[in-house]
């Protein structure tokens, strides 16, 4: 029997593109059944590294390495997540993506077991980089399974909900990832992302998908572009990782690493714009719609990165992860509401407004934060940061939606779109990351030099701050010089922290900017395509894509 023999479907059965699941009926347990199964698969593919990004600098400690060195982990997982999914998608066409997920859920599982034994940056490493692997078939495979739990008229709502459980791995690893260092150190991250691999590998046994068509994908050359890209990401990956850590200009081998990514996924793009069928359709990417389109979702990306500002903020304020429990539940709850309401009220013709309205409700959260001081605490916080939760799930599945559209009119570029959204979502994340960071830490050294120079014990003020740094040692420490000196280190720490603070107001404010510019940018060009009777051409693809998901398929009727 020839697998790729084009098979015969009844008309609301019919795949969407080669390597997706065919849609026939199912009972109610049985849906119910599909729609948990694509939760777990899909918070699978992100909650383990989750549980790594939220627990650095307690991971580095258990494994005794320096700060830079632990960078590499969450720099394997984007690696690795970005180069298979250009493999990926031709991967299920002729293979199918349950055979590639089984396969790399194995080896995830394999290496975390290996890790339980051998513990070190390099197992640590390799398991980050399994992780990212297999994430980037579960990432798809949990969007297939939530479709199926959704007749065709609501499927577009399965695609906002399945695109959007991502959006939960990072709250929800902050909310008992403590409770799983307290029983067994970092093993207990090990134990729980193991028994997560191995409980989305029975499910994806237990419950398959429908089968669909499969194609001949694989030519010859898209391993010669795989060959040259995926190390062009990684060295990429590499430079905005480790960038802040090193800093950009102390570190030679940083420009040596970007020169590297430069040239190779350079030459890897020449290959696929002169072939006559690449596997990245770069002139197809290079469109005006796609870029703005990529553009768009960078930039909220970015905008999204002022989580980690507000971890970073706490923890400057000497708060750890138990004290901020209620803050992770009150971002938990807001990124559910978003991807519900989003779910809920999605249309082709809202698709333009649930994205500017997104970024009106970051920009809101990101400039309530950008008043903090020494007495801010996490309670302080709950509106702002429910709002930048709430937005950073609502805008997901729209932007997915809007993109697809474009897909289904042309399914050769569905690779491209594919490395498209991956490099937006996975390495934007790396990216916001790294300019949040770095402006952070130069805001900083610019407010330590203006508190700093005031700092002199010609002002009465300042000595007699000093004075009373030493007088509250006077229990404890009996020679007054080395009073005077703790004295002086007290002030400095105040100073410090003081200068940390208002770098992260002006990185809060950074994003205010940063949002209400992209949502400007976004609102001129859905005028300028109202003026000009034509659809939005940002979200031009959104009315194919809901039509495509929701599987109409009006011809085969």
């Amino acid at each position: 029997m020839d697998v790729y023999a084009p098979q015969v479907w009844q008309p609301h059965e019919r795949p969407t593109l080669p390597g997706s699941p065919s849609s026939p009926h199912h009972s109610f347990p049985r849906r119910v059944a599909f729609f948990v199964i694509g939760f777990i698969v899909a918070i699978t593919g992100g909650l383990g590294n989750a549980l790594v990004i939220v627990n650095l600098p307690y991971l580095q400690g258990s494994l005794g390495v320096f700060s830079a060195e632990i960078q590499w982990l969450p720099a394997a997982y984007v690696m690795a997540n970005v180069s298979m999914n250009l493999l990926l998608v031709k991967f299920r066409q002729q293979y199918g993506l349950r055979l590639f997920t089984e396969l790399f859920l194995v080896l995830y599982a394999l290496a975390t077991v290996a890790h339980l034994f051998v513990h070190g940056l390099a197992s640590a490493i390799a398991v980050r980089a399994a992780h990212g692997m297999s994430g980037a078939a579960l990432t798809t495979l949990g969007l297939y399974y939530v479709l199926q739990a959704f007749p065709a008229q609501h499927r577009v709502k399965g695609v906002v909900l399945g695109i959007g459980f991502s959006q939960l791995a990072t709250p929800m690893a902050r909310l008992f990832s403590t409770n799983l260092m307290e029983i067994a150190e970092w093993r207990g991250l090990y134990f729980f992302e193991l028994g997560l691999a191995l409980l989305s590998l029975g499910c994806v046994l237990y419950l398959k998908l429908p089968p669909g068509d499969r194609i001949r994908a694989f030519e010859k050359m898209d391993f010669v572009t795989f060959g040259l890209f995926a190390p062009g990401v990684a060295l990429l990956s590499a430079v905005l990782a480790l960038g802040r850590t090193v800093w950009w200009f102390e570190s030679r081998w940083l420009g040596l690493c970007l020169v590297g990514a430069i040239v190779l996924i350079s030459a890897a793009l020449l290959i696929e714009h002169n072939r006559a069928r690449p596997l990245i359709n770069t002139r197809w990417l290079t469109t005006g719609n796609m870029t703005r389109l990529a553009l768009s979702v960078l930039l909220i990306r970015i905008v999204q990165s002022e989580a980690n500002g507000t971890v970073g903020f706490l923890q400057t304020l000497g708060l750890n992860n138990d004290q901020m429990q209620m803050l992770w539940i009150v971002v938990m709850a807001g990124a559910v509401l978003g991807m519900l309401v989003s779910a809920w009220t999605i249309t082709p013709a809202r698709i333009p407004a649930q994205l500017m309205f997104s970024l009106v409700v970051m920009a809101i959260g990101a400039y309530m934060d950008a008043h903090a001081t020494n007495l801010t605490r996490p309670a302080d916080m709950y509106i702002s940061q429910f709002l930048l939760g709430f937005g950073g799930a609502f805008f997901i599945g729209p932007t997915f939606v809007s993109g697809f559209g474009a897909v289904v009119a042309a399914p050769n570029n569905l690779v491209s779109f594919s490395v498209m959204f991956s490099i937006t979502q996975t390495l934007g994340s790396l990216l916001g990351s790294a300019i949040v960071g770095t402006f952070q830490v130069a805001r900083e050294k610019y407010h330590s030099s203006l508190l700093t120079e005031h700092l002199t014990l010609l002002n009465p003020l300042v000595a007699a701050r000093i004075q009373n740094g030493g007088a509250a040692l006077g229990g404890v420490v009996g020679d007054p010089a080395v009073r005077s000196a703790q004295g002086v280190a007290s002030l400095g720490a105040a100073a410090t922290r003081e200068a940390n603070i208002l770098a992260y107001n002006d990185v809060f404010l950074m994003v205010t900017v940063i949002a209400l510019l992209t949502l400007a940018w976004m609102l001129a060009r859905y005028l300028w395509s109202i003026c000009t009777v034509c659809p939005p051409s940002l979200f031009q693809g959104a009315q194919t894509g809901i039509a495509a998901v929701s599987l109409t398929n009006s011809e085969s009727r």
